[in-house]
């Protein structure tokens, strides 16, 4: 308050004497140019006025220029009635292998405050003459030759504009530095190739998807057969191992009962060993003084319980090389039979009678 009323105050004598008020904007620096001194030095004032500031000067011996210190942008583009100018303004040139093609760019940079006076005294006296003739002139002609050194299927691949966007930048920046201008971005937006040659490109990205599409399949039908190849291999080890298994098993079986077999054979031929010399120690037994006690002892075993008939062998008795032997034995045993009926008879006569008796 104190400020405006000292303004107010002063203002009228200001006019009177003649002097003009000089301000600059929020975003804007001020630059002095005295064009009559009797003392001081003529020229740009080697001074910059700050941004949202106001001055006073006298008219006529004293220029007033400012320049904005925001970002600005310069966007040349192919649509009409947009960007930097009203009509078609994209940059045109051919890629490395001889295609034409227009690329729409936006350049985004903004004044150095401390270099305005600088600016003012050897580059441009405003804004739009320093975009114009500056800026603009610099960002129609380097992106040309570093974005022409890229092929014509490069400018598919976003990686590679940008780092051609990049180099681009640095490259502005080295030569509109010394001029007081700071290039923040290079940013790049479409791209269009001759129709013609579009087109083509067009099916060829399509070929080029079909093919992927079919690698994709031709991967995933491969996939399926590894899978059921891995699924058949698994069942084949399946059935080797339940065959190994039987086949373990029998094996285990086999060896049991042989070795069964085995320690049979091996003791039935012990005891057939044994047994033989058993036989053995009998006969040198029987060869010895004691083997004709042995044998009468083994045949009167042998006649125990047995029927001995006793045949007459005198001179004149039975001859055993004329008897029939077979009608002796007929004969006895028809004899034997018939006294054993005669027996059996009188016994059942015998006890008859002793039934009577005991009835009467």
């Amino acid at each position: 308050m104190k400020k405006l009323i000292l303004i107010l105050i002063l203002l009228p004598s200001f006019f009177l004497s003649g002097c003009v008020l000089y301000s600059t904007g929020k975003t804007e620096v001020g630059v002095r140019t005295v064009k009559f001194s009797l003392f001081g030095e003529k020229g740009v004032e080697d001074k910059i006025y700050p941004p949202g500031s106001t001055t006073i000067f006298l008219p006529f011996i004293n220029d007033w220029n400012t320049f904005d210190t925001k970002l600005q942008n310069l966007e040349m583009t192919a649509e009409v009635r947009r960007g930097d100018r009203n009509t078609k303004d994209d940059v045109l040139f051919k890629t490395i292998d001889g295609n034409d093609i227009s690329l729409d760019l936006i350049i985004a940079y903004r004044i150095d405050p401390k270099m305005a006076p600088y600016i003012l005294q050897n580059v441009a006296s405003s804004d739009k003459e320093l975009r114009d003739k500056v800026v603009r002139t610099v960002a129609r002609s380097k992106p040309r030759d570093i974005f022409g050194e890229l092929t014509t299927e490069e400018f598919y691949i976003s990686d590679r504009r940008r780092e051609k966007a990049d180099l681009v930048k640095e490259t502005m920046q080295k030569i509109l530095g010394p001029y007081g201008i700071i290039v923040e971005k290079v940013l790049t937006k479409d791209y269009r190739f001759v129709a013609d040659y579009q087109r083509a490109i067009e099916d060829k990205k399509i070929a080029d998807q079909m093919a992927e599409k079919n690698k994709s399949a031709q991967h995933a039908a491969l996939e399926e057969y590894r899978k059921e190849l891995e699924a058949a291999k698994g069942e084949v080890n399946k059935v080797i191992a339940d065959a190994d298994g039987v086949f373990k098993k029998a094996k285990i079986e086999a060896d049991a009962y042989y070795a069964q077999q085995q320690y049979l054979a091996d003791a039935i031929t012990a005891e057939g060993k044994a047994e033989a010399r058993g036989i053995e120690q009998m006969n040198k037994a029987l060869a010895g003084s004691g083997g004709e006690t042995m044998v009468k002892l083994q045949v009167a075993e042998a006649l125990q319980g047995k029927k001995i008939l006793l045949l007459p062998m005198s001179e004149g008795g039975m001859n055993l090389k004329t008897t029939n032997i077979n009608d002796l034995i007929n004969v006895m045993g028809v004899k034997s039979l018939s006294a054993q009926k005669q027996e059996t008879t009188q016994k059942q006569e015998t006890t008859q009678k002793q039934e009577t008796t005991q009835k009467q």
